[in-house]
């Protein structure tokens, strides 16, 4: 997902202090959803979801904050397998303790972290930040895979017919 983020002052001044760490900047080095990395995921998550806290007057700052911190971990999640519950529930849990050696962490910050994979698990997000997220992230890992999968199943479709895509 393409945006103007880096243009955008506030939230610019909201994630500087972490987007640029080595921490953050590795997150480039695993695929999320095929056709994305997790750092271009956690940015568009980020970004969409700080816009959406801004229109819908939500705190904007942790927004931006937890959803850039909210994959911040460093396995490849299709093979990496846990005693202690599913990537979806264990994760989140992973991210907060990597993003708290970052930064501190507000509560509302750790929901929207933890809560991010609501409806994978069960405990539901306690604030509409987190609920902002929730849905952001399903909303990109959506679009990130599909897109670009439907685009070069077009692509195949008009090659076999001879005509150009």
């Amino acid at each position: 997902m393409k945006q103007n983020w880096q243009e955008d002052q506030e939230y610019m001044s909201y994630i500087e202090d972490l987007i640029y760490t080595d921490e953050v900047q590795s997150l480039s080095e695993f695929k999320q959803h095929h056709y994305s990395t997790r750092l271009e995921h956690s940015i568009s998550v980020s970004y969409l979801s700080y816009r959406l806290a801004k229109k819908w007057n939500g705190n904007a700052r942790a927004t931006a904050r937890a959803g850039l911190l909210h994959d911040l971990f460093y396995y490849d999640w299709r093979t990496e397998k846990f005693d202690g519950g599913t990537h979806a529930y264990v994760h989140p849990r992973i991210a907060v303790k990597n993003a708290e050696k970052l930064t501190e962490l507000s509560d509302l910050e750790k929901d929207i972290i933890i809560k991010h994979m609501w409806l994978a698990t069960i405990a539901p997000p306690k604030y509409k930040e987190s609920y902002i997220v929730t849905m952001v992230d399903k909303y990109c890992a959506t679009h990130e895979a599909l897109v670009p999968a439907f685009r070069q199943a077009k692509n195949k479709v008009y090659s076999m017919l001879g005509m150009a895509g």
